[in-house]
């Protein structure tokens, strides 16, 4: 089968498109023929080598977490799904033809293949640093970072449980935060003031890592309010990073029902072939995105 793999870590030239065994499920795992695979900031991460000395993994590799496609082999001890079916989840190695999954759920109606490779990792973030951050009902939080895919995931998720969220994002994206919303405001020089003029914040999350870790301090007053999951260098603040994943079936399922009450949709911003990983991890690393990115297969 074809799958993107990288033999070294650097840039996006690194990923290449190569012929490789088929892999297949073990106990409590099921294989999917991929339809499509979400791009994630994780997978370009990885890539650069940026996580190696607390997670090292052995090279050449395969790439990505996220998937949707049509299940054509089940795991052992595998219960209540058939050959056949749709489902979306996590795995790993998932920009390929095949994919072995470890958690998924099935396909809501009405969605496309490409709309929900992008949920899996996106929600689990969203719901794990909305809980990490300590907000509740009726407080401000400032999202840094707003437009992206996590960013989208947090904005309706929280909005859904009562909070007020001050979204930073381009000037082309203003529109797009309030709609899913927010109270939507520039980064870029002056921000710290303009979210000021906005209201008192009561907790931030940093989700692209622009170096607004200071002026989330100087918003908040207090590193316990804020979560990043983008800047390595936040512990020198006193603030936590969230990298590593929590329980995925429990945000499948969160995100199967947000969806199915209207509460939750993500666009894809825009999709690539398999071939054009490469590309696809370059656009994600400028930024500017709106909603998710995925692979098609």
């Amino acid at each position: 089968m074809k799958a993107v793999r990288f033999a070294e870590y650097g840039g996006p030239e690194v990923l290449q498109l190569q012929d490789v065994a088929e892999p297949h499920p073990g106990p409590g795992q099921l294989r999917i023929a991929v339809r499509a695979a979400g791009v994630n900031p994780h997978d370009w991460r990885v890539r650069e080598g940026q996580f190696q000395r607390i997670r090292p993994i052995d090279l050449p590799t395969g790439v990505g977490q996220d998937a949707a496609g049509i299940v054509d082999e089940i795991g052992a001890g595998v219960t209540g799904i058939a050959l056949g079916d749709s489902v979306f989840g996590r795995g790993r190695n998932t920009y390929a033809e095949h994919a072995v999954l470890s958690s998924w759920a099935r396909l809501p109606d009405g969605m496309t293949f490409a709309e929900a490779a992008g949920y899996p990792s996106v929600v689990e973030t969203a719901l794990r640093v909305l809980r990490l951050v300590g907000i509740e009902p009726g407080q401000t939080l400032l999202v840094s970072g707003a437009s992206g895919g996590v960013g989208s995931a947090v904005l309706q998720i929280a909005r859904d449980r009562g909070i007020t969220v001050i979204g930073t994002a381009g000037p082309t994206n203003q529109d797009y935060l309030r709609s899913l919303g927010a109270i939507p405001t520039t980064y870029g020089p002056g921000w710290v003031e303009r979210v000021r003029r906005l209201g008192p914040i009561d907790a931030a999350l940093d989700l692209t890592g622009a170096g607004v870790l200071p002026g989330l301090l100087e918003l908040t007053g207090d590193p316990d309010k804020i979560i990043t999951i983008a800047d390595l260098e936040a512990s020198m603040l006193g603030i936590r990073f969230a990298g590593v994943g929590g329980p995925m079936p429990e945000a499948l399922s969160a995100a199967v029902d947000l969806i199915a009450r209207g509460q939750l949709a993500i666009p894809v911003d825009r999709s690539y072939p398999l071939a054009a990983a490469a590309t696809a991890h370059a656009d994600s690393q400028s930024g500017h995105t709106r909603g998710r990115r995925v692979l098609l297969v």
